[in-house]
Protein backbone atom coordinates (compact mmCIF):
# COMPACT_ATOMS: atom_id res chain seq x y z
CA UNK A 1 0.00 0.00 0.00
CA UNK A 2 1.63 3.40 -1.17
CA UNK A 3 0.41 6.47 1.09
CA UNK A 4 -0.87 9.59 -1.17
CA UNK A 5 1.16 12.12 -2.21
CA UNK A 6 0.02 15.55 -0.38
CA UNK A 7 -0.95 18.15 -1.61
CA UNK A 8 1.27 21.17 -2.01
CA UNK A 9 0.26 23.68 1.49
CA UNK A 10 -1.68 26.96 0.45
CA UNK A 11 0.70 30.36 -0.63
CA UNK A 12 0.52 32.99 2.14
CA UNK A 13 1.37 36.69 1.19
CA UNK A 14 4.91 37.51 1.55
CA UNK A 15 5.55 39.00 4.68
CA UNK A 16 8.72 41.75 4.55
CA UNK A 17 10.40 44.10 7.48
CA UNK A 18 9.68 47.78 7.12
CA UNK A 19 12.73 49.63 6.41
CA UNK A 20 13.67 52.80 7.97
CA UNK A 21 14.94 55.55 5.48
CA UNK A 22 16.99 58.50 5.98
CA UNK A 23 19.03 61.22 3.70
CA UNK A 24 22.08 62.71 5.30
CA UNK A 25 23.05 66.10 4.96
CA UNK A 26 25.68 65.18 2.49
CA UNK A 27 23.10 63.46 0.04
CA UNK A 28 23.50 59.61 1.31
CA UNK A 29 20.38 57.75 1.09
CA UNK A 30 20.28 54.91 3.54
CA UNK A 31 17.92 52.30 4.78
CA UNK A 32 17.95 50.28 7.33
CA UNK A 33 16.43 46.88 7.91
CA UNK A 34 16.11 44.97 11.16
CA UNK A 35 16.06 41.15 10.91
CA UNK A 36 16.75 39.65 14.33
CA UNK A 37 17.41 36.10 14.75
CA UNK A 38 20.81 35.61 13.05
CA UNK A 39 23.61 38.17 14.77
CA UNK A 40 24.67 38.93 10.94
CA UNK A 41 24.62 42.49 9.59
CA UNK A 42 24.77 42.90 5.46
CA UNK A 43 26.27 46.28 3.83
CA UNK A 44 25.45 47.14 0.66
CA UNK A 45 26.72 50.66 -1.06
CA UNK A 46 25.73 52.10 -4.31
CA UNK A 47 26.91 55.20 -6.10
CA UNK A 48 25.85 56.25 -9.28
CA UNK A 49 28.97 55.96 -11.99
CA UNK A 50 27.04 56.14 -15.45
CA UNK A 51 29.45 56.91 -18.47
CA UNK A 52 32.52 56.27 -16.11
CA UNK A 53 35.59 54.52 -17.60
CA UNK A 54 34.85 50.91 -16.72
CA UNK A 55 38.62 50.35 -17.02
CA UNK A 56 39.60 52.62 -14.25
CA UNK A 57 36.52 51.76 -12.65
CA UNK A 58 37.30 47.83 -12.36
CA UNK A 59 40.89 49.04 -10.87
CA UNK A 60 39.58 51.48 -8.25
CA UNK A 61 37.14 48.95 -7.23
CA UNK A 62 40.27 46.00 -7.12
CA UNK A 63 42.29 48.53 -5.02
CA UNK A 64 40.00 50.27 -3.19
CA UNK A 65 40.65 48.75 0.32
CA UNK A 66 44.31 47.94 -0.90
CA UNK A 67 45.21 51.11 1.87
CA UNK A 68 44.20 54.71 2.57
CA UNK A 69 46.29 57.83 4.16
CA UNK A 70 46.29 56.52 7.36
CA UNK A 71 45.97 52.75 7.05
CA UNK A 72 47.98 49.81 5.25
CA UNK A 73 46.34 46.95 2.98
CA UNK A 74 47.45 44.40 6.31
CA UNK A 75 45.35 46.95 8.75
CA UNK A 76 42.31 47.10 6.76
CA UNK A 77 42.08 42.87 6.64
CA UNK A 78 42.94 42.77 10.22
CA UNK A 79 40.12 45.31 11.36
CA UNK A 80 37.55 43.11 9.53
CA UNK A 81 38.82 40.59 10.65
CA UNK A 82 38.05 41.44 13.72
CA UNK A 83 34.72 41.55 13.66
CA UNK A 84 34.39 38.65 11.66
CA UNK A 85 33.46 40.95 8.45
CA UNK A 86 34.48 41.39 5.00
CA UNK A 87 33.94 43.73 2.19
CA UNK A 88 34.48 43.81 -1.37
CA UNK A 89 33.93 46.04 -4.23
CA UNK A 90 32.91 45.88 -7.99
CA UNK A 91 31.71 48.34 -11.07
CA UNK A 92 29.28 47.72 -14.35
CA UNK A 93 28.20 51.18 -16.46
CA UNK A 94 25.63 52.01 -13.82
CA UNK A 95 27.42 52.15 -10.50
CA UNK A 96 30.03 51.62 -8.17
CA UNK A 97 29.06 49.27 -5.64
CA UNK A 98 30.35 48.12 -2.11
CA UNK A 99 29.35 44.91 -0.41
CA UNK A 100 30.06 43.03 2.60
CA UNK A 101 29.17 41.60 5.98
CA UNK A 102 29.81 41.65 9.76
CA UNK A 103 28.58 40.30 13.18
CA UNK A 104 25.99 42.72 14.59
CA UNK A 105 28.24 43.74 16.95
CA UNK A 106 31.24 44.78 14.71
CA UNK A 107 28.73 47.11 12.63
CA UNK A 108 30.25 50.10 14.21
CA UNK A 109 33.99 48.95 13.30
CA UNK A 110 32.68 47.68 9.68
CA UNK A 111 31.66 51.55 8.66
CA UNK A 112 34.46 53.41 10.16
CA UNK A 113 36.58 50.79 7.62
CA UNK A 114 34.05 51.72 5.01
CA UNK A 115 34.18 55.31 5.57
CA UNK A 116 37.72 55.58 5.73
CA UNK A 117 38.27 54.33 2.08
CA UNK A 118 35.32 55.93 0.31
CA UNK A 119 37.31 59.00 1.98
CA UNK A 120 40.69 58.39 2.08
CA UNK A 121 41.71 55.56 -0.58
CA UNK A 122 45.26 55.99 -1.99
CA UNK A 123 45.52 53.10 -3.93
CA UNK A 124 49.55 52.57 -3.55
CA UNK A 125 50.85 51.56 -6.60
CA UNK A 126 52.52 48.05 -5.42
CA UNK A 127 48.86 46.84 -4.86
CA UNK A 128 47.31 48.26 -7.71
CA UNK A 129 50.12 47.02 -9.92
CA UNK A 130 48.44 43.26 -8.48
CA UNK A 131 45.54 44.47 -9.14
CA UNK A 132 46.08 45.21 -12.81
CA UNK A 133 47.85 41.98 -13.57
CA UNK A 134 45.32 40.28 -12.03
CA UNK A 135 42.42 41.73 -14.06
CA UNK A 136 44.57 41.73 -17.40
CA UNK A 137 45.06 37.82 -16.34
CA UNK A 138 41.14 36.92 -15.83
CA UNK A 139 40.44 39.19 -19.30
CA UNK A 140 42.91 37.69 -20.68
CA UNK A 141 41.74 34.40 -20.85
CA UNK A 142 37.66 34.72 -20.66
CA UNK A 143 38.50 36.75 -24.52
CA UNK A 144 39.07 33.41 -25.64
CA UNK A 145 35.63 32.33 -23.92
CA UNK A 146 32.77 31.56 -26.16
CA UNK A 147 30.25 33.37 -23.43
CA UNK A 148 32.10 36.23 -23.54
CA UNK A 149 32.53 36.79 -26.75
CA UNK A 150 29.00 35.85 -27.66
CA UNK A 151 28.10 38.27 -24.96
CA UNK A 152 30.23 41.03 -26.14
CA UNK A 153 28.74 40.82 -29.77
CA UNK A 154 25.48 40.62 -28.53
CA UNK A 155 25.64 44.32 -26.14
CA UNK A 156 27.22 45.73 -29.43
CA UNK A 157 24.05 44.52 -31.63
CA UNK A 158 21.63 45.45 -29.15
CA UNK A 159 22.99 49.02 -27.53
CA UNK A 160 25.43 50.44 -29.93
CA UNK A 161 27.25 53.72 -28.80
CA UNK A 162 25.22 53.46 -25.48
CA UNK A 163 27.21 52.66 -22.55
CA UNK A 164 25.55 48.99 -22.65
CA UNK A 165 27.02 48.46 -25.72
CA UNK A 166 30.22 48.12 -24.56
CA UNK A 167 29.69 46.45 -20.52
CA UNK A 168 33.66 44.76 -19.95
CA UNK A 169 37.21 46.70 -20.75
CA UNK A 170 39.65 44.80 -22.60
CA UNK A 171 42.84 43.71 -21.29
CA UNK A 172 44.69 46.18 -23.22
CA UNK A 173 42.44 48.74 -21.76
CA UNK A 174 42.83 47.57 -18.32
CA UNK A 175 46.83 48.17 -18.93
CA UNK A 176 46.49 51.63 -20.21
CA UNK A 177 45.25 52.80 -16.50
CA UNK A 178 47.43 54.33 -14.56
CA UNK A 179 47.07 55.37 -11.38
CA UNK A 180 46.43 58.99 -11.39
CA UNK A 181 43.44 57.92 -13.42
CA UNK A 182 42.07 56.43 -10.60
CA UNK A 183 42.91 58.69 -8.09
CA UNK A 184 40.93 61.05 -10.75
CA UNK A 185 38.25 59.00 -11.07
CA UNK A 186 37.62 58.67 -6.95
CA UNK A 187 37.78 62.43 -6.61
CA UNK A 188 35.09 62.99 -9.42
CA UNK A 189 32.54 60.16 -8.68
CA UNK A 190 33.09 58.74 -5.20
CA UNK A 191 30.71 61.20 -3.14
CA UNK A 192 27.47 60.61 -1.84
CA UNK A 193 24.65 62.68 -3.58
CA UNK A 194 22.39 60.16 -4.93
CA UNK A 195 24.26 57.06 -3.34
CA UNK A 196 22.50 54.63 -0.84
CA UNK A 197 23.24 52.55 2.01
CA UNK A 198 21.40 49.69 2.70
CA UNK A 199 21.96 48.11 5.85
CA UNK A 200 20.12 44.68 7.07
CA UNK A 201 20.55 42.61 10.02
CA UNK A 202 20.32 42.48 13.88
CA UNK A 203 20.62 45.89 14.12
CA UNK A 204 19.61 48.95 16.28
CA UNK A 205 18.77 50.99 13.33
CA UNK A 206 19.11 54.22 16.21
CA UNK A 207 22.42 53.22 17.01
CA UNK A 208 23.32 52.44 13.32
CA UNK A 209 22.02 55.54 12.01
CA UNK A 210 24.36 57.01 14.74
CA UNK A 211 26.80 55.20 13.50
CA UNK A 212 26.80 56.48 9.68
CA UNK A 213 26.19 59.70 10.65
CA UNK A 214 29.45 59.91 12.42
CA UNK A 215 31.57 57.09 10.06
CA UNK A 216 30.02 58.48 6.49
CA UNK A 217 28.49 61.92 7.40
CA UNK A 218 31.65 64.05 6.45
CA UNK A 219 32.25 61.79 3.14
CA UNK A 220 31.64 64.26 0.22
CA UNK A 221 32.91 64.93 -3.32
CA UNK A 222 33.85 66.67 -6.47
CA UNK A 223 29.71 66.77 -7.93
CA UNK A 224 26.28 65.66 -8.91
CA UNK A 225 25.94 61.99 -9.82
CA UNK A 226 25.61 61.24 -13.50
CA UNK A 227 22.60 59.08 -14.32
CA UNK A 228 21.97 56.59 -17.14
CA UNK A 229 20.06 57.46 -20.18
CA UNK A 230 17.20 55.31 -21.18
CA UNK A 231 18.41 52.11 -23.50
CA UNK A 232 17.46 52.94 -26.77
CA UNK A 233 14.80 50.90 -29.14
CA UNK A 234 15.75 47.23 -29.83
CA UNK A 235 16.13 47.29 -33.64
CA UNK A 236 15.25 43.98 -35.06
CA UNK A 237 17.34 42.82 -38.30
CA UNK A 238 19.40 39.73 -39.87
CA UNK A 239 20.57 37.28 -37.22
CA UNK A 240 24.71 38.49 -36.60
CA UNK A 241 26.46 35.50 -36.98
CA UNK A 242 29.84 36.33 -35.46
CA UNK A 243 32.28 33.33 -37.13
CA UNK A 244 34.40 31.43 -34.55
CA UNK A 245 36.03 28.96 -36.87
CA UNK A 246 36.70 25.54 -35.09
CA UNK A 247 33.85 26.08 -32.85
CA UNK A 248 32.16 22.20 -31.79
CA UNK A 249 29.39 24.73 -30.38
CA UNK A 250 27.30 27.55 -31.20
CA UNK A 251 25.93 29.98 -28.80
CA UNK A 252 22.47 31.29 -29.87
CA UNK A 253 21.39 34.27 -27.87
CA UNK A 254 18.43 36.19 -28.33
CA UNK A 255 16.88 39.43 -27.02
CA UNK A 256 13.20 41.19 -27.44
CA UNK A 257 11.50 43.46 -26.00
CA UNK A 258 11.18 43.68 -22.03
CA UNK A 259 8.70 46.39 -19.86
CA UNK A 260 10.16 48.09 -16.33
CA UNK A 261 9.43 46.63 -12.95
CA UNK A 262 6.93 49.73 -12.37
CA UNK A 263 5.04 48.41 -16.09
CA UNK A 264 1.22 47.31 -14.98
CA UNK A 265 2.33 43.69 -17.12
CA UNK A 266 5.55 43.53 -15.23
CA UNK A 267 3.92 40.54 -13.79
CA UNK A 268 2.87 39.11 -16.33
CA UNK A 269 6.05 39.19 -18.47
CA UNK A 270 7.65 38.06 -15.03
CA UNK A 271 5.65 34.27 -15.47
CA UNK A 272 5.22 34.42 -19.24
CA UNK A 273 9.43 34.16 -19.15
CA UNK A 274 9.63 31.34 -16.92
CA UNK A 275 6.63 29.23 -18.56
CA UNK A 276 9.05 29.78 -21.50
CA UNK A 277 12.41 29.07 -20.37
CA UNK A 278 13.09 30.04 -17.12
CA UNK A 279 12.86 27.21 -15.30
CA UNK A 280 13.33 23.43 -15.12
CA UNK A 281 10.11 22.89 -16.39
CA UNK A 282 9.85 25.81 -18.92
CA UNK A 283 8.70 24.71 -22.52
CA UNK A 284 12.27 25.61 -23.35
CA UNK A 285 14.20 23.37 -21.38
CA UNK A 286 11.86 20.33 -22.09
CA UNK A 287 12.02 20.81 -25.93
CA UNK A 288 15.12 21.25 -26.32
CA UNK A 289 17.29 19.30 -23.67
CA UNK A 290 14.51 16.74 -23.08
CA UNK A 291 12.80 15.89 -25.82
CA UNK A 292 15.34 16.77 -28.61
CA UNK A 293 18.21 16.88 -26.72
CA UNK A 294 19.99 19.51 -28.60
CA UNK A 295 21.76 21.84 -25.47
CA UNK A 296 22.00 20.86 -22.04
CA UNK A 297 20.98 24.22 -20.07
CA UNK A 298 18.70 26.48 -22.54
CA UNK A 299 17.43 29.65 -20.55
CA UNK A 300 15.44 32.65 -20.63
CA UNK A 301 15.54 35.87 -18.22
CA UNK A 302 14.36 39.32 -17.73
CA UNK A 303 17.09 41.56 -17.19
CA UNK A 304 16.32 45.29 -15.46
CA UNK A 305 18.28 47.96 -15.36
CA UNK A 306 17.69 51.32 -14.25
CA UNK A 307 18.25 52.16 -17.91
CA UNK A 308 15.47 49.62 -19.22
CA UNK A 309 14.77 46.23 -19.82
CA UNK A 310 15.50 43.48 -22.08
CA UNK A 311 14.23 39.69 -22.17
CA UNK A 312 17.26 37.46 -23.19
CA UNK A 313 17.28 33.38 -24.28
CA UNK A 314 20.45 32.06 -23.96
CA UNK A 315 20.87 28.31 -25.86
CA UNK A 316 24.42 26.96 -26.61
CA UNK A 317 24.58 23.14 -28.87
CA UNK A 318 26.34 21.10 -31.16
CA UNK A 319 27.48 22.95 -34.43
CA UNK A 320 25.05 20.43 -36.33
CA UNK A 321 21.95 21.12 -34.66
CA UNK A 322 22.32 25.19 -35.18
CA UNK A 323 19.75 25.86 -37.96
CA UNK A 324 17.21 23.07 -36.14
CA UNK A 325 17.63 24.18 -32.22
CA UNK A 326 17.07 28.00 -34.02
CA UNK A 327 13.78 26.88 -35.35
CA UNK A 328 12.65 25.57 -32.46
CA UNK A 329 13.66 28.54 -30.22
CA UNK A 330 11.17 30.63 -32.76
CA UNK A 331 8.51 28.13 -32.73
CA UNK A 332 8.50 27.93 -28.89
CA UNK A 333 8.35 32.08 -28.69
CA UNK A 334 5.28 31.75 -31.35
CA UNK A 335 3.91 29.79 -29.39
CA UNK A 336 3.12 31.81 -26.29
CA UNK A 337 1.12 33.78 -27.91
CA UNK A 338 -0.52 30.76 -29.74
CA UNK A 339 -0.67 28.28 -27.38
CA UNK A 340 -1.10 30.37 -23.88
CA UNK A 341 -0.55 28.27 -20.74
CA UNK A 342 -3.49 26.39 -18.94
CA UNK A 343 -4.84 27.06 -15.66
CA UNK A 344 -2.09 24.08 -14.28
CA UNK A 345 1.11 25.37 -16.39
CA UNK A 346 -0.03 28.90 -15.06
CA UNK A 347 0.06 28.07 -11.28
CA UNK A 348 3.19 25.95 -11.61
CA UNK A 349 5.44 28.90 -12.77
CA UNK A 350 3.47 31.00 -10.10
CA UNK A 351 3.98 28.52 -7.18
CA UNK A 352 8.27 29.06 -8.39
CA UNK A 353 7.93 32.59 -9.06
CA UNK A 354 6.66 33.06 -5.43
CA UNK A 355 8.44 30.29 -3.94
CA UNK A 356 11.78 31.76 -5.37
CA UNK A 357 11.16 35.60 -3.97
CA UNK A 358 10.03 33.56 -0.42
CA UNK A 359 13.78 32.22 -0.47
CA UNK A 360 15.69 34.69 -1.76
CA UNK A 361 14.34 37.07 1.14
CA UNK A 362 14.79 34.50 3.64
CA UNK A 363 18.59 35.65 4.38
CA UNK A 364 19.67 38.93 5.46
CA UNK A 365 21.67 38.92 2.52
CA UNK A 366 19.10 38.28 -0.15
CA UNK A 367 16.81 40.88 1.81
CA UNK A 368 19.66 43.59 1.48
CA UNK A 369 20.22 42.49 -2.23
CA UNK A 370 16.81 43.08 -3.10
CA UNK A 371 16.08 46.51 -0.85
CA UNK A 372 19.65 47.40 -2.86
CA UNK A 373 18.63 46.31 -6.14
CA UNK A 374 15.52 47.90 -5.92
CA UNK A 375 16.62 51.22 -4.96
CA UNK A 376 18.55 51.85 -8.08
CA UNK A 377 15.37 51.31 -10.24
CA UNK A 378 13.40 54.37 -7.30
CA UNK A 379 11.57 51.40 -6.00
CA UNK A 380 11.00 50.27 -1.97
CA UNK A 381 11.48 47.03 -0.56
CA UNK A 382 7.70 46.77 -0.55
CA UNK A 383 7.36 46.66 -3.73
CA UNK A 384 8.33 42.87 -3.40
CA UNK A 385 5.45 41.99 -1.28
CA UNK A 386 3.24 43.79 -3.97
CA UNK A 387 4.28 42.23 -6.91
CA UNK A 388 4.13 39.10 -5.23
CA UNK A 389 0.29 39.96 -4.94
CA UNK A 390 0.19 40.61 -9.06
CA UNK A 391 1.40 37.17 -9.59
CA UNK A 392 -1.16 36.05 -8.03
CA UNK A 393 -3.76 38.01 -9.84
CA UNK A 394 -2.32 36.76 -13.88
CA UNK A 395 -4.36 35.06 -16.09
CA UNK A 396 -3.77 32.98 -18.98
CA UNK A 397 -5.17 35.36 -21.17
CA UNK A 398 -3.06 37.86 -19.56
CA UNK A 399 -0.16 35.53 -20.80
CA UNK A 400 -1.16 35.04 -24.29
CA UNK A 401 -1.67 39.34 -24.82
CA UNK A 402 1.57 39.72 -23.29
CA UNK A 403 3.73 37.11 -25.53
CA UNK A 404 1.74 38.12 -28.48
CA UNK A 405 2.90 41.97 -27.83
CA UNK A 406 6.43 41.32 -26.25
CA UNK A 407 7.75 37.82 -27.74
CA UNK A 408 6.87 37.69 -30.94
CA UNK A 409 10.72 36.38 -32.74
CA UNK A 410 9.64 39.11 -35.50
CA UNK A 411 10.86 41.70 -32.89
CA UNK A 412 14.01 40.03 -31.60
CA UNK A 413 17.78 40.82 -31.47
CA UNK A 414 19.97 37.23 -32.31
CA UNK A 415 23.14 36.99 -32.43
CA UNK A 416 25.21 33.66 -33.14
CA UNK A 417 28.74 32.23 -32.31
CA UNK A 418 29.57 29.86 -34.40
CA UNK A 419 32.12 28.01 -36.83
CA UNK A 420 30.59 29.96 -40.32
CA UNK A 421 31.71 27.65 -42.51
CA UNK A 422 29.84 25.27 -40.76
CA UNK A 423 26.53 26.68 -40.04
CA UNK A 424 25.95 29.67 -42.52
CA UNK A 425 24.04 27.57 -45.10
CA UNK A 426 21.74 25.96 -42.93
CA UNK A 427 21.19 28.98 -41.08
CA UNK A 428 20.58 31.24 -43.90
CA UNK A 429 17.38 28.86 -44.71
CA UNK A 430 15.97 29.19 -41.38
CA UNK A 431 16.68 33.46 -41.12
CA UNK A 432 18.20 36.51 -43.03
CA UNK A 433 21.85 35.86 -42.26
CA UNK A 434 24.69 38.37 -41.41
CA UNK A 435 27.92 37.35 -40.97
CA UNK A 436 30.73 39.56 -39.05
Amino acid sequence: MTNAVPGLAPEVPLALPTPVERVLANGLEVTLVRRPGVPLAEVRLSIPAAHTDLAVADMLSAALFSGTDSSSMSQIAQRLQGVGGSLGAGADPDRIAVSGNCLASGLTELLGVLGEVVTAADYPEGPLSVEQSRIIDTLSVAEQQPEFQVTRALESRLWGGHPYGHQQPSADEVAAVDREAVLELHRSRLHPSGAGLVVVGDIDPDQAMADIEKTLGGWNGAGPPRRMEPLPDLRPGPILLTDRPGSVQSAIRIAYPAVERTHPDNAAQHLANLIYGGYFTSRLVMNLRESKGYGYSPRSRVDHSPAGSVQLTSVDVATEVTAPALQEVIAELRGMGGDPPDDDELDLARRYALGSVKLATATQAGVANYTSALAACGLPLSWLAEHSERLRAVTPADIKRVAVERMSPDGTVAVILADGRSVTGSLSEVAEIEVR
